[in-house]
């Protein structure tokens, strides 16, 4: 198998691991993070792309997506869309093991956690007011700022490329996440919510999957659209 797509699938993983484990630290009963609040998530989410893409490259992808809008983005501003349908695969298969993982992590605490919302918000995310457009709006203009902003740093896989990233990803969580909780990566959202559905999760509920289009849909029109605005700038 081509080493990058097991960097991306390996990294993907690690990213969501991290990500989606600080999420149920947080929500989920009996944990010693219960409640710990936006701030320790952001932080977590942030923390967890940088190890995502330190991974990511050990692995054999220098590129270090993790993302199918950064790839999307990536070709877009390219042209070469040939490594795009293998990244985006890697990247979904590597955040549904590693929201497994986060399943794991947390076995016992899912039968004492009476709020399925919250079970659910420990896979993928859920608008804070449910309102189409305005949730789409919100996953599109933190993508396109944050391809934007990836557009700037040069490689951010190598020295401090990765800490950059994690910053960018943090201030986009605490000053955009509040509405949508900030997919911003298609991968992210879409592989833990296939996981939640199809693990033994104690009374569970549904997985919303007349919302999971919006966490696809935005983050790739938002890359699509950054990418050509970089494009337009060289």
């Amino acid at each position: 198998m081509d080493s990058a797509l097991i960097g991306e699938f390996v990294g993907t993983a690690v990213l969501i691991f991290l990500g989606n484990g600080v999420v149920a630290s947080v929500l989920l009963k009996g944990s010693k993070g219960e409640q710990g609040g936006w701030i320790v998530i952001t932080a977590g989410w942030a923390f967890a792309v940088t190890m995502g893409i330190f991974v990511s490259t050990k692995f054999g992808s220098p590129a270090a997506h993790l993302n199918p809008a950064v790839t999307v983005a990536e070709a877009v501003k390219s042209g070469d869309w040939s490594n795009a349908l293998g990244f985006i695969v890697a990247q979904i298969l590597g955040a549904m093991v590693g929201a497994s993982l986060v399943w794991l992590q947390y076995l016992p605490h899912w039968a004492i956690t009476e709020d399925k919302g919250l079970k659910l918000a420990c896979f993928s995310t859920a608008p804070a007011i449910r309102h189409t457009f305005a949730n789409f709006l919100s996953e599109f203009l933190a993508t396109a700022l944050a391809i934007i902003a990836l557009g700037s740093f040069g490689a951010i896989s190598t020295g401090l490329g990765p800490f950059v990233v994690g910053i960018l990803v943090w201030s986009i969580g605490l000053s955009l996440g509040g509405t949508t909780g900030y997919a911003i990566n298609p991968a992210r959202d879409l592989g833990p919510r296939i996981a939640h559905a199809l693990l033994p999760i104690p009374d569970k509920g549904s997985s919303d999957w007349s919302y999971a289009w919006i966490p696809i849909a935005g983050p790739i029109a938002g890359g699509i659209v950054g990418a050509l605005i970089l494009n337009l700038l060289k």
